[in-house]
């Protein structure tokens, strides 16, 4: 049976004896996560100059075939925000978990890059990155200028630009509804699931598939999932042991009192 929700410390000793001894740990991160960053998650309400959109309806191989200029606008607008963020205290302290268990998977819903700035190697991103534009036509990467400029003077979209290889149009590198992750990401975040023996579910809604898959498929092999939202979610009857409360609350904690001795 779950844990009751625990809002304060000390955290229950079977949960950090598990955290400490584990040998693979599959830490599967959302939006929570680099919300405490200040990103919007991507069901937030936007603002300014992009306020009268739905970002649903500009999340679509469809829409940036029939205006180009205005998703690659509305991406390169993202990116702008994103660069202008830190990772938090939850991503550094996911950064430093790997360097305490034996093997750490971690796999991200995140597009915005902020665990690989944090210092996590090696992340598994199953939506892609906004940092990694590449041909819609051939799929040759694009490096992308920094800081991102895509607007004209009158705040105007430009158009995404072509592509070194083949002249064809540069997409934003994130997955839209409707495609497929990539194949190779998703295989090894399947893999972990079916390898590990303790998952962290940290700022997700559990809510988007097949990323949701990843917990249910550890839970059916009796592995114990430790779910960290402030909100409830669909593992909250699920979940071995829930913490009610930010990731950049509880994350540091968690490492701190499992090894209260370490650097």
């Amino acid at each position: 049976m779950p844990t009751s929700s625990l809002e304060t410390e000390p955290y229950p000793s079977e949960l950090l004896t598990r955290l400490c001894t584990c040998r693979h740990l599959l830490v599967l991160t959302g939006a929570g996560v680099s919300q405490e960053s200040g990103i919007p998650t991507f069901r937030d309400a936007l603002d300014g100059l992009w306020g009268r959109f739905d970002p649903a309806q500009l999340a679509t191989p469809e829409a940036f075939d029939a205006d180009p200029a205005l998703i690659w606008g509305w991406y390169a607008w993202r990116r702008a925000q994103v660069l202008l963020c830190e990772p938090n205290p939850a991503h550094r302290a996911i950064a430093a978990l790997a360097d305490r268990v034996p093997r750490l998977t971690l796999v991200t819903q995140n597009v915005d890059g902020l665990h690989q700035r944090a210092g996590s190697p090696a992340v598994l991103e199953l939506h892609r990155s906004l940092h990694r534009p590449y041909c819609r036509d051939c799929g040759y990467p694009h490096i992308p200028a920094d800081p991102p400029c895509d607007v004209a003077l009158d705040g105007a979209p430009l158009p995404p630009p072509r592509c070194e290889r083949c002249r064809g149009p540069v997409r934003p590198g994130v997955v839209w509804f409707g495609e497929s992750l990539p194949a190779d990401v998703w295989e090894a975040a399947e893999t972990a699931a079916w390898d590990c023996d303790l998952v962290l579910v940290v700022g997700t809604s559990a809510l988007v598939y097949p990323a949701a898959e990843l917990p249910l498929t550890a839970l059916g092999r009796g592995v114990a999932v430790v779910q960290i939202n402030p909100d409830r979610t669909d593992l909250d009857d699920l979940a071995t042991f829930r913490l009610r409360g930010t990731a950049a609350r509880f994350l540091p904690e968690l490492v701190q009192q499992a090894w209260p001795d370490a650097d």
